[in-house]
Order: structure tokens, then C-alpha cells, then sequence
């Protein structure tokens, strides 16, 4: 199978030859496994898509390849200290680990942290001039063989504090919800513009989403998520689908959500993001939402690929493949971006797993 077909029959909850894979990639994993694998171009990575030549991502042969629009681009900046285009401030953070040295980049600078400067705010522009040039020469060089996803993640909650603070829009959700409003609606309103035209341009799907799940719990209620973000999702959902009735749509989130599924569901959602499996029991998922959903991830980042064995890696991706995958309606792939701590022979173990096994 091509893998825009191998994607589509999975998602259409049929088997396909293999599972589907989509894997990206810290900058500093990236280098090494550029390195291993004698690629000298050197805008092989952006772990969102942009900028990216995709070397890493054919030679592996993945089968989904990422274009981003929005605020999820301003991480992994080169400079050491920056301010990105919607005026947050961010610096590197150095960590070590047995394969080398990588950074991190944290937000340190919030526009919004004065409530007064909510109104004299202005978000970057969504339809600035070139804003789109790599989402139309994605579709134009790799459209007939991939499937092309459009990037608009971080689309709500977590642009919002990072433009306001996570305490005080957390604080302005309980206690000053007009004020919580008009700053949710600020990346809302960039991100739907966003979505909508890379709708248009002819991308096959559109991945949404905020983290809003923690390691056991989610990070607010299920009725303050109800509240501020399920009709602001159900109404970009819905502008989507209305552009393209064929339209897929993704949303991510990190950690335990549970309780908002049945809402994703009832607005429109096709694929759920990441499946932590730390947090979230992908059999379970598989048995109470796999006639509703499908899912993309599963491959746990944060134990099995950097600490476990080899055997542990593939025993984990053959279990995924057995239950997650049982007719279809997987993509497989770490839950998170591949780091630096992670050992080549469990990347290898990984990879050679879901290209080499036939989908149960």
C-alpha cells in the first residue's frame, strides 16, 4: 500500500497491510539519527513539519508528514534567549543526558499578564503573506503518496497561558470568566482561520488540541472544559467539516481524559492524540471508543522507549498492534516527540517492529 492508502483503510477502521506510522523527533534525536543515517540536509527537522525537507520522516517510512500553522512553531527556536511573533518571551534550558546534551525552551515573558494589555493585544496575523508557502509545497511534492496532516495544535488553552499566565487564566476561569473569554478567543480565532485554510488548500486532516489532561487526572474539570473550550472545538470542528465533509480531525491531549471523550465524540472528533499509556489504558479505549474513534500514538515515551530493552520496546508495539489495532483504526508512534535519552537500538526496535508486523 501507498501510505496515504495504508492511513485512509485504517481509518476507515479496516485493516491495512501494516499500521500506519507517524513519528517526530526532538532537534538533538534528530541530529543523531540524521547522522546514522548518512543525511546531510540541514533543515531535517521541525518537530511540527515546517521547514522540513522530510528526509528523516521517508527514509523511516513513515506514513503521514506534518505541516504546522500557529503559536506550536514558536518552540525550539534556535536563539538561546527569544520573543516570538505573538510577543512571549522564551529561553533555553540545558539538560544532560548519556547520549549528550540537548535544551529545552520554556516560556518566560507573558504579554497578557497585565489584564490591561488584553485589549491593545494584537495576535499575529493568520493570513500574513507566506504564512502557508510550506503547507502548498507539502501538498504539491507529497500529496499523491502521503497523507498530509495540518498543524494547528496548542489551538486554545495552552496559547492562552502561555500569552496570560497558567495561574491567572486558571484564576480568571473561576473568577473572571468575560475576562477568561476575550483570551481564549484571542489563539481561537488565529487557529480556526489557520485550520480553515489549510482545510481549503486540500490537506487530509486537521490536528486539534490542548493538553488539558495531568498524569492521573485532568488539569480542570470536565465542566470548566465543557464550559470555555467544547463549543468553541465543536464550532471549528463543524467549520471544518463544512468545507470538506471528508475531512478528519485529531485532537491531542497529554494525560488522563476520560471524562471529556464522549464529548469529543458527540462534536465530530475522528482520531484521538497521544494515548499515554501511563495515564490512559489503551485497551480500555480500544473496548469503550474504538467504534467511534481511532487513535495515533500509544508507544509510551516516557518508560518504555528511553529505559526499557529492546524486547520491551517490541513487546510493546506488537501488544499495541494486537489490541489498539484489532481492525483497524490505528497509527502507531511515541507518544511525544522522540528524545535525546531515548537508546538507537530501542528507536530501531520501535520502528523495525511496526514495519515488519502485519495488522492483526
Amino acid at each position: 500500500m501507498k501510505p496515504r492508502e495504508r492511513v485512509l483503510t485504517a481509518l476507515h477502521h479496516e485493516t491495512p497491510d501494516r499500521c500506519p506510522m507517524q513519528v517526530s523527533f526532538t532537534p538533538e534525536f534528530a541530529q543523531r539519527l540524521s547522522k546514522e543515517l548518512g543525511l546531510e540536509d540541514e533543515k531535517l527537522h521541525n518537530p511540527h513539519g515546517g521547514g522540513n525537507t522530510y528526509e528523516l520522516e521517508r527514509a523511516l517510512g513513515e506514513d503521514m508528514l506534518l505541516t504546522s500553522v500557529g503559536w506550536a512553531n514558536s518552540y525550539y527556536q534556535d536563539a538561546r534567549e527569544y520573543v516570538d511573533d505573538w510577543g512571549i518571551g522564551w529561553r533555553s534550558v540545558d539538560y544532560d543526558t548519556p547520549f549528550g546534551m540537548g535544551r529545552y525552551t520554556e516560556m518566560v515573558g507573558r504579554p497578557l499578564a497585565d489584564a490591561e494589555e488584553i485589549d491593545r493585544y494584537e495576535a499575529p496575523d493568520p493570513q500574513a503573506p507566506g504564512l502557508y508557502d510550506e503547507a502548498a509545497w507539502v501538498l504539491r511534492t507529497f500529496k499523491d503518496e502521503y497523507w498530509i496532516v495540518g498543524v494547528t495544535v496548542t489551538t486554545i488553552f495552552e496559547t492562552a497561558w502561555a500569552l496570560r499566565g497558567y495561574e491567572r487564566l486558571l484564576s480568571d476561569m473561576a473568577l473572571n470568566p468575560e475576562l477568561a473569554e476575550r483570551v481564549l478567543d484571542i489563539p481561537y480565532r488565529y487557529h480556526l482561520t489557520a485550520a480553515k485554510q489549510l482545510t481549503r488548500m486540500g490537506v487530509d486532516m486537521i490536528w486539534l488540541g490542548d493538553d488539558v489532561g495531568a498524569q492521573k487526572a485532568m488539569l480542570i474539570s470536565p465542566g470548566m472544559w465543557r464550559k470555555f473550550f467544547k463549543p468553541r472545538m465543536a464550532h471549528l470542528i463543524a467549520e471544518l467539516k463544512a468545507i470538506n465533509p471528508q475531512m478528519k480531525v485529531a485532537y491531542h491531549s497529554d494525560g488522563v481524559i476520560y471524562p471529556i471523550i464522549p464529548d469529543l465524540i458527540e462534536i465530530g472528533l475522528d482520531v484521538l492524540n497521544p494515548i499515554q499509556p501511563a495515564s490512559m489504558d489503551p485497551v480500555r479505549l480500544k473496548r469503550e471508543f474504538g467504534k467511534h474513534l481511532c487513535f495515533w500514538g500509544s508507544i509510551d515515551e516516557q518508560h518504555t522507549l528511553p529505559f526499557g530493552s529492546p524486547e520491551d520496546v517490541k513487546a510493546e508495539v506488537l501488544a499495541r498492534i494486537e489490541t489498539l489495532g484489532k481492525n483497524g483504526g490505528l497509527i502507531l508512534g511515541p507518544t511525544h516527540h522522540v528524545q535525546l535519552d531515548t537508546p538507537m537500538e530501542n528507536f530501531w526496535a520501535m520502528i523495525n517492529t511496526i514495519t515488519q508486523t502485519r495488522c492483526s
